[in-house]
């Protein structure tokens, strides 16, 4: 890679890990509907603009249906999802079980689209989420005030980023990636209007959740998905999906920097592990020589 596409990569990692903190301080305001219903509609503000410039409009109109279906799975559920565990766990932890997202990403393909997993692959998800189970061993519990409901929710956010990646390649490799960036976006803001409507909260939200809102929406929706689908172009797959590695860094610095959030030697542990696994199974891991 050459050092453009490096920094790109790095300021990439940190926009997202820099997301989880976002949430953490909009989330009890806002609450997780209207927090996503925001986030979505703000990108699509930035995004809009830029594909109607580029003339393609019209692949919207085309690819509706699976566009809606991508927006609901890759946008409106995770983004809820995330800002539900957002009420009780730290950003540290959130980043790292977002780590798991390649995981299931790899066992979709195997499942829907038939993809072989070789021994190397099958290790890595077995390593991956058994990361996981020692992450969540001594923190799930379901009772009040327990952190159990919100490890879920992550990890059910991941499992539906898995099937919108397997969906995007079926359905949407036809049309440019900002078109599909777009409309998912977009069929996202519509589906989570009326849920937003209904969950608004009562109390108006301070300063500081509105201007976490923002920049959820134009820096870490908007302007990181024109930089990741660049990357894509660029570097190719296999290199941009080392995202997924530095984001839980960015995530633990910020959420230390900023919200005084303890990682542990058991977080750190667990993060390692979860990682070896993810790189295992999107083949990183061995390297050929």
């Amino acid at each position: 890679m050459k050092p453009r596409d490096i920094q790109e990569l790095l300021l990439l990692a940190a926009i997202w890990g820099a997301s989880f903190l976002f949430m953490r301080l909009g989330a009890h305001q806002f609450g997780p509907l209207p927090m996503a219903a925001m986030r979505v509609s703000g990108a699509c503000l930035l995004l809009l603009p830029l594909l109607a410039q580029r003339g393609r409009l019209g692949e919207l109109r085309s690819a509706w249906r699976p566009l809606l279906v991508v927006g609901v799975l890759n946008s409106a559920l995770p983004f809820a999802l995330y800002a539900y565990a957002a009420l009780s766990i730290t950003a540290g932890l959130s980043s790292i079980l977002n780590a798991t997202t390649p995981l299931w990403g790899a066992l979709v393909a195997w499942a829907w689209l038939s993809q072989a997993l070789t021994r190397w692959r099958l290790l890595g998800l077995a390593v991956g989420f058994g990361g996981v189970v020692f992450l969540a061993w001594d923190q799930a519990s379901f009772k009040p005030g327990g952190s159990g409901w919100a490890i879920l929710a992550c990890l059910l956010a991941t499992f539906c980023y898995g099937i919108a990646a397997n969906a995007s390649k079926r359905w949407l490799s036809h049309i440019s990636p900002l078109s599909v960036a777009t409309g998912s976006q977009l069929g996202a803001a519509l589906l989570l209007a009326g849920p937003a409507f209904v969950y608004w909260p009562s109390e108006t939200p301070g300063l500081q959740a509105w201007i976490s809102v923002a920049l959820l929406a134009l820096l870490c929706s908007g302007i990181a998905y024109i930089l990741y689908f660049r990357l894509m172009q660029r570097i190719g797959p296999a290199n941009t999906v080392a995202v997924t590695f530095l984001i839980p860094v960015f995530a633990v610095l910020w959420g230390a920097l900023f919200l005084a959030e303890a990682f542990t030697l058991h977080m750190a542990a667990g993060c390692a592990i979860v990682l070896l696994g993810t790189a295992l199974a999107v083949g990183l891991l061995p390297r050929k020589t």
